[in-house]
């Protein structure tokens, strides 16, 4: 009876956001980053996020995030490995004797290159490098400190930061709501004779904006949200492609971090598009769950599917990459609401297709850009502006 009278009490003095007792920001620190041998499932969402959740505006403390209708359509595997169990260009660059560019931690991941490129990359196997600082060590990070890939003739290419300071800092540890912004500039560029030449310029921003309860369906956990805006300036040539500058749309990722579990339990990824925040990618902590598709979907298309530019201008020219000696194929395209905007029969055997303008006429905004194959379908996004 007491307990109840305290709870009106609190409600007219507009107290009932006050934190329960015992709940407060989790601390997020270099305990919670990830570990060789970490073997993390995640789920992918579509990006259109069910009916009731939570707006992507909702901040704060002791906030409460009921994200538990999200459906996969898709898993994957993140994997973490020792850099000493890599091939020894890799030890050489990353390993105990790497300096200001020794890793921790190495996992299976792409550069972090747009998806627009005008060509996939001529590499294989990419890795990534991460570095978590030494328990005592002063301004703790977490941070990438270069990446390698396989390149033609099976030579292992590392890759590393113009300097120490010019690292992507994922994030600056420990952690909590009540942490400052912080951001960091980062460059690493490699050149392949022969092959082609790639850059990026990026400025990455953080910014702790809310705590609270989050529910996806791997379960409830307090978490703290970390905000990060993505600025990212590319530059690229590959073969005869003459080098290119790509300024990808401002993104920005939504990350909800949890005590032990070493990666995000939910990432919402959005671009800024046409003046709008619009959401490109939804991935959460999972288990095991078995994916029902009403449709099939062409790996090996999806896999290199790119249109260039992307964004565009009316009136010019896409360029698109599938893989070469695709034969027949359709190339459609809709709105956001279906409409259909054209569909074409065209050869894909030399790897590159040229959407002449008058395909999509003076049409103007997001569009859904679907190659279909004997195989099934890959379906990207385009802006034209």
């Amino acid at each position: 009876m007491r307990q109840y009278f305290y709870s009106l009490f609190a409600t007219a003095l507009g107290l009932a956001a006050v934190p329960a007792i015992g709940q407060v920001s989790p601390i997020i620190d270099r305990t919670d980053m990830p570990v060789p041998l970490d073997t993390l499932r995640l789920s992918v969402a579509g990006p259109i996020l069910p009916a009731g959740t939570p707006p992507l505006t909702q901040r704060g403390a002791n906030q409460t995030w009921n994200y538990s209708a999200l459906t996969a359509n898709s898993q994957r595997v993140a994997r973490f490995v020792a850099v000493n169990t890599l091939p020894a260009f890799y030890q050489l660059s990353f390993g105990a004797l790497g300096g200001s560019n020794r890793a921790t931690v190495a996992s299976p991941q792409a550069f972090p290159l747009p998806a627009n490129a005008p060509v996939a990359l001529p590499f294989t196997d990419p890795y990534q490098f991460y570095n978590t600082s030494a328990a005592g060590t002063a301004n703790q990070s977490f941070r990438s400190v270069g990446f390698g890939a396989t390149v033609t003739g099976g030579l292992q290419v590392p890759v590393t930061y113009a300097s120490q300071a010019q690292q992507d800092v994922i994030y600056r540890l420990p952690l909590s709501f009540a942490s400052a912004a912080d951001s960091s500039n980062s460059f690493f560029s490699i050149s392949v004779p022969g092959t082609g030449y790639l850059s990026q310029r990026r400025k990455r921003v953080n910014r702790p904006d809310a705590w609270g309860t989050l529910t996806t369906p791997f379960g409830t956990f307090q978490t703290v949200r970390v905000v990060t805006r993505l600025l990212d300036h590319d530059s690229l040539a590959f073969g005869a492609i003459p080098g290119t500058a790509i300024n990808p749309p401002l993104t920005r990722e939504y990350k909800w971090l949890a005590k032990t579990h070493h990666v995000p339990l939910l990432t919402i990824t959005t671009q800024q598009v046409l003046g709008i925040e619009t959401i490109t990618g939804v991935e959460y902590r999972d288990i095991y769950r078995r994916i029902i598709r009403t449709g099939t979907r062409d790996a090996a298309t999806d896999a290199v599917l790119t249109a260039y530019p992307n964004p565009s201008s009316v009136g010019n020219e896409l360029m698109l990459t599938v893989p070469a000696g695709s034969g027949e194929l359709t190339v459609s395209a809709t709105d956001l609401a279906g409409r259909r905007l054209f569909s074409r029969q065209l050869n894909g055997n030399s790897g590159l297709i040229l959407l002449e303008p008058k395909l999509l006429g003076n049409f103007h905004g997001m569009a859904l850009l679907t190659v279909t194959t004997a195989h099934g379908t890959a379906t990207r996004r385009i802006v034209r502006q």
